[in-house]
């Protein structure tokens, strides 16, 4: 409706992974006999195909997590440049008018289009621009909003668990030590390389691990590990946690 009437319109965009994180990927899979064709074909088939032949295997969550890491935040706009993730060259939503701005401002439009209004203000364009992204930087902040509440609850959970061993899986490595989401609760804690006192540890970032140089132990994003709660500190939402001997 919109394309036919040339309609200025606000869109649900979703653009292709950045060329950089994609071809990371592709580098890290190739680790495990898995395929992805060049940076030039970021299709989401291709994503499709790679999560479907990686599933029930070992290396199921770890492929899943980057892949989600490697592509972008969807996002408003007021120009249409398609949904890679739905595979769509246009896309809006405009179910939830009492709650989301963006699906009001396209009520609106189709209310405008079907009354057969045969003018469109000139300075519409300009504020469809600014809606778009004001709607997409408030999306935003209540979702780090909604992030930072939950993850207050989880840490204020686990202050009843110092000394507890649980359960989980390793959701990222840095050079600093490597992030761990617990399974029972999924409150995501850091085991710093301080705690790691059997070698010296090198971030190998190309393989998303840590490695002891001496010994060789290998700490790789996505693998299993227990690990015992060592400190929490709420004002700093900080979840410490060493390996469980």
């Amino acid at each position: 409706l919109a394309e036919k009437k040339n309609l200025p319109f606000i869109y649900r965009i979703h653009e292709a992974p950045d060329r950089d994180r994609f071809g990371r990927l592709r580098e890290f899979v190739a680790g495990f006999g898995l395929k992805l064709p060049k940076d030039g074909n970021r299709s989401p088939e291709a994503l499709q195909k790679l999560l479907a032949a990686v599933e029930g295997r070992p290396e199921e969550t770890v492929v899943s997590t980057l892949t989600l890491r490697s592509m972008k935040q969807a996002r408003y706009s007021a120009e249409r440049q398609g949904h890679f993730g739905l595979g769509s060259r246009a896309y809006t939503h405009f179910t939830s008018p009492i709650r989301r701005y963006p699906d009001l401002v396209v009520h609106r439009i189709i209310r405008a289009a079907l009354l057969e209004r045969s003018t469109v203000p000139e300075a519409l364009h300009e504020q469809l621009r600014i809606i778009a992204l004001r709607s997409s930087t408030r999306e935003r902040e209540a979702m780090e909003a909604e992030r930072d509440s939950i993850e207050l609850k989880k840490i204020e959970y686990m202050e009843r668990h110092l000394g507890d061993v649980f359960d989980g899986t390793i959701s990222g490595i840095t050079s600093f030590g490597a992030f761990v989401l617990l399974d029972d609760v999924l409150a995501e804690g850091l085991i710093h390389v301080s705690q790691l006192d059997d070698d010296y540890y090198s971030h190998v970032e190309s393989e998303y691990s840590l490695v002891g140089e001496k010994r060789k132990r290998r700490f790789r994003l996505g693998d299993r590990i227990r690990v015992q709660v060592v400190s929490v500190d709420r004002e700093a939402r900080k979840l410490d946690l060493g390996v469980a001997q």
